[in-house]
């Protein structure tokens, strides 16, 4: 691998050669002058923005500015000028001897006319396509700055759910049409310039105990602007060409280029603020402990304070007692008086700690690009550096990029060109996920009288590096962590270096006969280093480890293309082939969870003890090899049939025979063929049918030794626990799809529909085996899934003049997968468990459903306690298994999404907007879960019934009369009266042998006094604020123990959301400022980002990010989607600001 790198290397090296001979090639050895002029639309004399201006037979040109106005210099008088641009018909121009040239250009039958990059980076004319294909331009990525390209994806393509399942630079998820495969993430094949780009969702390490950190996506390394425009290829029939690896859809992403007609450079500048401004609902009313107690000296009664103290500081809960009362406590951080002793001080709140904790966010990009071009030879260099300094404190993330695209036209008919992409993404710090180190976690179970700045200095005086300084430090076990303290003292940096680019020769044979030959390179490594500094609660002594990422993929691809127009008809075949090759490793060395480090701060693999280290190391190779080939043909711009076959052989199931890979695809334009009344501008009809397939892991049929642990100091290898299946087959999704375009007043109204269903069969499962097999599990192909969906987009000019301009664009989705077919043995699929409950879906049943344990009620209808919770004799609620009972109390999937994008124009002034509406869905928040467990949710706090002056048979009547809200349940509403002190009408309780007068409720429901044989209840007593603590009476509890911990519906919200995903202004100056300035343009902007309008929730909790990482991978993810904990980064205000300029 080095020595094919080395070559690489000097073979870029050479190219670079090439372009600085070509930069400085004299053209003002011709007689060149330049040649200016406007172009205007004939239907409304209005000038037209972006028109292609391009010399005829050669690499240079340039486009029209915002009013339509062009500028290029010209080698003679023989030049031609080519205008074009979407939606109007080209024209050719010979020069002579004007000097100004003015054109009109006179709109096509159709906007569809529009050329688009599909499969292999073939281009193809959209209207002759008989599948779905999404197109997003590069003006999109760079509008508002996205610390990575798919965050400005979303809302802006129909059948694509982009979701970020963290904070900044954490991975984002992009699910085109459903997911389809029960054992991958489902995420895209990405192709940037024809070289397929790995990437994946599962980028989580975990080093030491409760360290879970989200890398994030590889492909987050591409600059946005370098992009010229991205194809969404969304269905198997428009990316089967790519065989095996478009089970997901496909991603194909064009870089810009070097076109332009004199040397141009591009300087932009952005800076974004993410002001944090919303936080969880959290009270700051009560201290830490387990009760609230009331001073003996307030209430006369030494049992409202049983433990003697009136917040317990070695409790990570909040139930203590109430602040900013007046009442006086030693605490943690008392001063001492003349005797050393420590002096009671007032408890008071602090509810500004976690606003107090986080930063402004400060993201600050900056690009630079070089381009140039003549009869020989273009190129384009860019550079780009982006800088985010991370709203929680010490977290940071860096990406540089340089880009080098070039095109050399050695004759008439044959070209090179090469496109390298070398990047660097790193981090000195980013902090953990879900719990344990998380800052954000400790900084939102911070108790609320401490004052969070107060922990700032966060070592212990005396005890630097030593000991980490909490309110609980001096006992003798530690349960909190100082939020600064994981900030700044557990850092998990890593450096990740990717270079990826390609050669490719197109040689015109002929007029009929054309032949590209492409090779690629995709180089990729990757370290990530964490280092646990002493005394966090779960690695007391430290933790240290180290992991080394490394992957190399090649292809070598060929096409042979023939075309040819024979009377009305179009023909054109192509064939092909592509070799492909991987291999990849990882390299992990480490302390075991707990054992710690032998020297504190020193982070070195030698400052483990011998036994504490643990270690893995894994390689894999993959090769694949494939023969393709196209049939298009064409019958009087009318009617199009798409044909297209691959044939995969991998090395991952040799025995399996080739996997055959066919699509069909029609196309048929009625507005051609009929005589439709005016406002027809198009009427389309297209469908197309295709199967692909996902290849399975490498070695799933060939025994693999792994680390086993060591026999004392013996190392141990041994086999995969694993039964092996020599007769694995990949998966093969297949497709059918069908849709409508039509256009409306000549193009002013858009519309298109598409109906689609994807069958997924030859899933590749894992099911549990019996010990006396010797083996754990089997893998087998089974199961089906299918997923049904409809993709709607609406799209209209509302106005176009002189002055004015504005477009509405709208898509919705709407998706269902469902399992259709599993296993015998395999009743359902399990996607994750947690929280008591989980996501798994039975046979027939949709993917995404959550279940979760049933609350056993009174089920007799006739019964007047119909649907009253059946407590148990100590008044709580009862459960039923979520497995025994099948619950099912949602799903997380939504019911639609829908994004709208609307350009408002004025002059040089343009505001655009793009926002998302998704509707529906469920999740589970582990995060409020905790916060009631812990006392600290105001949402537990605000749903408490004051029962008042009520008591006994009027307390009963007005519950019954009520009993939707105050004694069902339904939904997350789980009632309880009473509360932690005398003002929520609190009730004794017994603890021990006291009855402690406050602090106790009850759950409205029943109890079983007397039972049938069966053990089935026969009769019940009423919990229901009568004959309190007699026998027979309402049973109470302490409001520390009333908490509905064991049922995930109590923490069940509505998805929904709406979001302003970008808002910009802008202004471009006009082109006399700015020639006065010696530029070719200047613009400037203010946008902002991402803004939540609406959440259906409530909890100040951001949906879209209802992502639970994990260590591990299950059903193929390290992400449990629907479930979120300590995933709450604060919502924010980002206000940003960007400069463009051309020179």
């Amino acid at each position: 691998m080095v020595n094919r790198f080395t070559k690489f290397r000097n073979w870029c090296c050479l190219v670079m050669l090439c372009f600085l001979i070509g930069s400085v090639v004299p053209e003002a050895l011709a007689q060149s002058r330049r040649v200016t002029g406007k172009v205007t639309s004939q239907g409304d004399g209005l000038g037209i923005p972006g028109v292609n201006v391009l010399i005829q037979g050669g690499q240079s040109g340039t486009a029209t500015d915002v009013n339509g106005e062009y500028s290029i210099t010209v080698a003679d008088n023989n030049t031609v000028l080519v205008f074009s641009f979407i939606g109007f018909e080209p024209i050719n121009e010979l020069v002579g001897n004007r000097s100004v040239i003015n054109v009109q250009l006179r709109e096509d039958a159709s906007e569809m006319n529009e050329v688009v990059v599909t499969a292999l980076g073939i281009k193809r004319e959209e209207i002759s396509l008989g599948y779905s294909i999404e197109r997003v331009g590069g003006e999109e990525m760079t509008r508002v700055a996205q610390e990575s390209f798919l965050n400005a994806m979303a809302g802006k393509v129909a059948g694509a759910t982009i979701s970020t399942t963290g904070g900044t630079g954490s991975s984002v998820s992009m699910v085109i049409r459903g997911a389809t495969s029960l054992n991958t993430d489902n995420q895209p094949l990405f192709v940037v310039d024809g070289v397929p780009i790995a990437n994946t969702l599962n980028n989580v390490s975990s080093v030491g105990s409760e360290n879970r950190v989200d890398y994030g996506n590889a492909i987050s390394g591409l600059n946005p602007d370098d992009i010229a425009d991205i194809s969404i290829l969304k269905g198997p029939s428009a990316a089967a060409l790519y065989g095996s690896r478009a089970g997901n859809g496909v991603v194909l992403i064009t870089t810009k280029g070097g076109n332009v007609d004199r040397l141009t450079v591009n300087v932009s500048t952005n800076t974004v603020f993410d002001v944090p401004y919303k936080y969880l609902k959290w009270h700051s009313k009560f201290g830490a402990g387990q009760y609230s107690a009331i001073p003996v000296d307030i209430s006369g009664n030494p049992l409202t304070n049983p433990f003697g103290s009136l917040v317990q500081e070695n409790v990570n809960a909040a139930f203590g007692a109430e602040l900013d009362k007046g009442y006086e406590q030693v605490q943690w951080n008392s001063p001492l008086d003349e005797n050393g002793n420590p002096i009671a001080m007032p408890l008071v709140s602090y509810p500004d700690n976690v606003k107090n904790f986080v930063q402004t966010g400060i993201t600050s990009s900056n690009s630079f690009s070089v381009a140039n071009s003549n009869d020989v030879m273009n190129y384009r260099i860019s550079y780009s550096n982006m800088r985010n300094k991370g709203i929680i404190p010490n977290s940071d993330l860096f990406r540089n990029t340089l880009n080098i695209n070039s095109n050399l036209k050695v004759s008439d008919k044959l070209n090179f060109s090469t496109n390298i992409d070398v990047s660097r993404n790193n981090s000195n710090n980013r902090p953990a996920g879900e719990r344990g180190t998380n800052p954000l976690q400790w900084a939102y179970e911070t108790s609320p009288h401490v004052n969070i700045l107060d922990l700032k200095d966060y070592w212990l005086p005396g005890q630097e590096g030593l000991e980490q300084k909490t309110m609980d430090a001096g006992g003798e076990v530690r349960v909190t962590d100082n939020p600064y303290f994981l900030a700044n003292e557990v850092n998990n940096s890593f450096k990740r270096d990717r270079v990826f680019g390609n050669v490719k020769a197109d040689w015109q044979i002929s007029p009929s006969f054309n032949f590209f030959a492409r090779y690629s390179l995709d180089l990729y490594n990757e370290t990530r280093e964490s280092k646990i500094g002493r005394s966090y609660s779960q690695e007391p002594e430290g933790a240290y480890g180290i992991t080394e990422l490394h992957g190399l993929e090649t292809n070598a691809d060929f096409l042979l293309t023939y075309n040819k127009d024979v009377n009305d008809f179009g023909i054109t075949l192509s064939g092909g082939g592509n070799i492909r090759y991987q291999n990849g490793s990882n390299l992990f060395a480490g302390s075991k969870s707990g054992v710690g480090l032998i020297t504190p701060g020193v982070y070195t693999l030698s400052n483990i003890a011998p036994d504490n280290i643990q270690y893995g190391n894994s390689s894999f190779e993959r090769g694949i090899h494939s023969l393709y080939g196209l049939a298009n043909f064409s019958y009087k711009d009318m009617l199009y049939l798409d044909l297209t076959a691959r044939n995969d052989w991998s090395s991952t199931l040799p025995a399996a025979d080739p996997y055959f890979y066919p699509s069909a695809a029609l196309s048929v334009l009625v507005s051609e063929m009929l005589d439709l009344p005016e406002p027809f501008s198009l009427v389309k009809l297209r469908g197309g049918y295709a199967s692909v397939g996902n290849d399975a892991s490498p070695y799933n049929l060939l025994g693999t030794l792994y680390n086993a642990g060591a026999w004392g100091n013996i190392p141990r290898l041994s086999l995969r626990s694993g039964l092996l299946n020599p007769t694995l087959k990949p998966e093969i999704a297949t497709s059918y799809e069908g849709g409508i375009d039509l256009h409306l007043f000549n193009d002013r109204v858009r519309f298109s529909g598409t109906y689609y269903k994807v069958q997924n069969e030859n899933q590749i499962l894992s099911i549990g085996l019996p010990p006396s097999t010797g083996y754990t599990s089997k893998n087998f192909n089974a199961g089906l899934l299918q997923s049904e969906g409809v993709e709607l987009t609406l799209g209209s000019d509302i106005i176009r003049n002189n002055n004015w301009n504005w477009t509405v664009d709208l898509n919705l989705t709407r998706n269902r997968t469902k399992i259709i077919e599993l296993a015998d043995n395999m009743p359902y699929y399990t996607l994750w468990e947690d929280a008591r409950g989980g996501s798994w879906t039975y046979v027939g049943e949709e993917i995404g459903d959550i279940y979760d344990a049933e609350v056993v009620t009174v089920k007799d209808p006739e019964s007047p306690y119909f649907g009253y919770p059946i407590l148990d004799q100590t008044g709580k609620w009862q459960s039923i298994d979520a497995v025994s009972s099948r619950n099912k109390i949602g799903n997380f999937n939504p019911k639609f999404i829908l994004g709208m994008q609307t350009s408002l124009s004025y002059k040089n002034f343009h505001l655009n907007m793009t926002f998302d509406w998704r509707n529906g869905g469920d999740f589970v928040s582990q995060t409020y879960r905790f916060g009631e467990e812990h006392g600290r949710s105001s949402v537990f706090l605000d749903k408490l019934i004051n029962p008042g002056e009520l008591e006994g048979e009027a307390l009963k009547n007005y519950l019954v009369d009520n009993q939707e809200s105050m004694v069902l349940i339904n939904g997350n509403n789980f009632p309880l009266v009473g509360g932690p002190t005398p003002e929520y009408g609190s009730y004794p309780f017994t603890y021990g042998p006291f009855t402690l007068p406050h602090g106790g409720v009850f759950i409205p429901g029943v109890y079983a006094t007397e039972f049938d044989e069966n053990g089935n209840p026969t009769a019940y007593a009423e919990n229901l604020g009568e004959n309190i603590g007699q026998p027979g009476g309402t049973l109470t509890l302490p409001y520390a123990g009333s908490t509905a911990w064991s049922f995930a519906r109590a923490f069940l919200y509505d998805a929904s959301f709406v979001k302003l995903r970008e808002v910009s202004l802008g202004y471009d100056v006009s082109q006399n400022f700015a020639k006065s300035l010696k530029m070719q343009n200047l613009s400037f902007s203010v946008y902002s980002r991402n803004i939540i309008l609406w959440t259906a929730a409530k909890i100040n909790i951001d949906p879209e990010m209802a992502f639970q990482p994990s260590g591990g991978t299950q059903a193929g993810t390290q992400f449990k989607q629907g479930i979120e904990r300590w995933n709450v980064m604060p919502w924010v205000m980002p206000i940003g600001f960007k400069v463009n300029a051309t020179f």
